[in-house]
């Protein structure tokens, strides 16, 4: 049963949201030429970048972190307060820091200026105030100032934590542009789980070869097709030429429609009834993209060939399924 408070509740939600999704929108008439020179500071830097943040910006900042780590842009964080206290040196004059900081004058935060100053290492600082002590003295300062928080007392940060949030992945993913990351690139750091399968995988490692590649060739009768699908059990197979390039494959598609308009099959070779060409893909291509290939093509196989046309191999969509690229 739907309440007076089940409303209330939802009214709350719907107003939260909206003053974040708010926050996020301001957000882009704030972007400066400062937040293309924190991606030029990064792009040049020849260490790693140090994330730093109290409190709920220091949640913020191990985000941020991961994600600049999982996007080709070595990061890690570190506590401002432990920093002060001996974690200072794992920062050096190669690495760039980016300080969050919603008021910018964060004690913890502002007592490692000297230091960095003194040691070399480009600030970048993320803060909601342009005139604060932390923007006044980075190289570059990203502006994530909110008219107000979520919060209905204006207290609890809410808006500007998810404002900091959203600016932290527009600078991830403006640096992973910059950098041409690609898939594989990220697969590298996503080795486990089905990301990693997903990622790593090529059609190399999953095809059938050798005595398990269904293979006749061109002239064959349409009965040796028949009896090549049925004992390599991939629902098709190739047909090659006398160079053994592939000229074309024979499916269980194929068969159905040879069905509907032949009548005597003991005749037919199987050059009169197969696919000409063929859908084909390449052995060092990742898995997923041949799930493409099946999805678009709407197929469930794909002959595998070498630079001349040489069938090398047979994928199935089973194969993709038990290996769990989908």
């Amino acid at each position: 049963m739907t309440t007076n408070d089940d409303f209330a509740f939802r009214a709350s939600a719907r107003r939260t949201l909206k003053l974040e999704q708010q926050a996020i929108g301001a957000l882009i008439v704030k972007l400066s030429e400062d937040f293309d020179r924190a991606c030029r500071l990064i792009l040049a830097c020849q260490g790693r970048v140090v994330v730093t943040g109290m409190g709920k910006s220091g949640h913020i900042a191990r985000k941020i972190a991961a994600t600049l780590a999982s996007t080709g842009t070595p990061a890690f964080f570190v506590h401002p307060g432990e920093a002060s206290h001996g974690d200072l040196g794992m920062i050096t004059p190669r690495d760039v820091v980016l300080a969050l900081s919603n008021s910018g004058e964060t004690d913890e935060v502002t007592a490692l200026l000297p230091l960095l100053k003194r040691m070399g290492a480009p600030l970048i600082s993320m803060t909601g105030r342009p005139d604060s002590t932390l923007a006044l003295h980075a190289e570059a300062h990203l502006d994530a100032g909110v008219e107000r928080e979520a919060c209905p007392l204006d207290l609890a940060p809410t808006s500007s934590t998810t404002a900091s949030l959203a600016l932290g992945d527009a600078l991830a993913v403006a640096l992973l542009e910059a950098r041409g990351f690609t898939a594989e690139d990220f697969a590298l750091s996503h080795p486990g789980g089905s990301l990693g399968r997903r990622l790593l995988l090529k059609v190399e490692d999953l095809m059938h070869t050798g005595e398990r590649l269904p293979s006749v060739i061109l002239g064959s009768p349409l009965r040796d097709a028949l009896l090549e699908i049925t004992h390599k059990g991939l629902g098709f197979t190739c047909v090659v030429d006398n160079d053994g390039r592939l000229a074309g494959v024979y499916t269980d598609g194929d068969l159905r429609r040879t069905l509907d308009q032949h009548t005597d099959l003991r005749t037919l070779r199987v050059d009169d009834v197969m696919s000409h060409g063929g859908k084909r893909i390449r052995a060092e291509v990742l898995a997923a993209e041949a799930v493409k290939v099946m999805e678009d093509n709407r197929i469930t196989a794909l002959a595998v060939v070498d630079d001349d046309g040489h069938p090398i191999g047979a994928l199935h969509m089973h194969d993709l399924l038990i290996s769990g690229v989908i």
